[in-house]
């Protein structure tokens, strides 16, 4: 399994890393949308190779703040981006703002539309670019993620808090070697109980990009606090797949349930034993999901046309 180069995507002075699995160009575009201030590099290579045996051309990108992307000036508030969730203000730039990121990304691909699979807080972004951008999102497949109509206080329902104190103690990196101890350390809250820890598969994505928003509480906090000012979940009409594990350490499940709840005809998967990670174990089942959620839009389409 191969990448392409990296490439930059551009929306107004934000420049967007990104790039493209070499296996499975002639699929169908799905784009993939990772979490809270971490890289693109956090994807298991493993699950990007199923996708690609599902059929799909598969891409990766960056957000704003992390990875090689443009990180922002420091003009949020320092501190826990816990307290920037709850207080749902972000002043560096909005949600829809990191919604036309993933778009711009697509233009800079030659993809006119695309399936959008987002995880933890990428699930969120995704939720939203399918609200903003309809004619650019075939299918959207929202993972471990909150629905983005629960902002502020109401978000910390489906949060677990043991876990938020065990991240505040995890000690800010000061360099290389502690920000690979640090992501080995959310890797390991993240895993999922059901499964066996991978910690050589861990490594090799820390180890691909160690300068991550793991390091950077204030990149955590930009991205978490943007305001979102467009329409709500129950507008979306876009074929829509909740992922959500049962024994997620962040999120309780029901933050899938509310999601799926919130979108008319969203299908909804809760995966015993599976945490706020996708494990090894399950990549072939969930590329499989994602395949059936195409098929059956596919299968819409064609019954609506003429």
């Amino acid at each position: 399994m191969a990448w392409t180069e990296r490439r930059f995507a551009r929306n107004g002075a934000v420049e967007l890393a990104h790039d493209r699995l070499q296996e499975g160009t002639d699929g169908e575009p799905l784009l993939l949308v990772m979490g809270l201030a971490v890289s693109r590099h956090w994807w298991p290579g493993a699950l990007c190779a199923a996708f690609a045996d599902a059929g799909f051309a598969v891409a990766r990108y960056d957000q704003r703040d992390a990875g090689e992307s443009t990180r922002l000036p420091r003009r949020a508030a320092r501190g826990n981006p816990f307290a920037a969730l709850a207080s749902g203000r972000g002043a560096a730039y909005t949600a829809e703002d990191m919604a036309d990121d993933a778009v711009a990304v697509m233009d800079a691909l030659g993809w006119e539309s695309a399936h959008l699979f987002g995880h933890s807080m990428g699930g969120v972004v995704a939720q939203r670019v399918a609200l903003r951008h309809p004619d650019r999102v075939r299918t959207l497949t929202s993972s471990a993620a909150l629905p983005s109509d629960a902002g502020g206080l109401r978000a910390f329902r489906h949060l677990r808090l043991a876990t938020l104190a065990k991240f505040a103690r995890i000690k800010p990196a000061r360099d290389r070697e502690e920000r690979i101890a640090a992501g080995l350390a959310v890797a390991r809250l993240c895993a999922s109980p059901g499964y066996p820890f991978d910690e050589a598969d861990a490594l090799e994505r820390i180890t691909a990009d160690v300068d991550t928003g793991i390091a950077d509480p204030d990149a955590q906090s930009r991205q978490i606090g943007a305001r979102w000012s467009g329409p709500a979940l129950a507008g979306l009409r876009t074929p829509t797949l909740v992922l959500h594990g049962t024994d997620d350490p962040l999120l309780r499940p029901s933050a899938g349930r509310a999601t799926a709840a919130a979108i008319p005809g969203a299908h909804l998967v809760l995966q015993p034993g599976v945490g706020h990670d996708i494990p090894r174990e399950r990549h072939a089942a969930v590329a499989a999901e994602v395949r059936a959620l195409a098929d059956r839009a596919d299968g819409a389409r064609a019954d609506d046309r003429p």
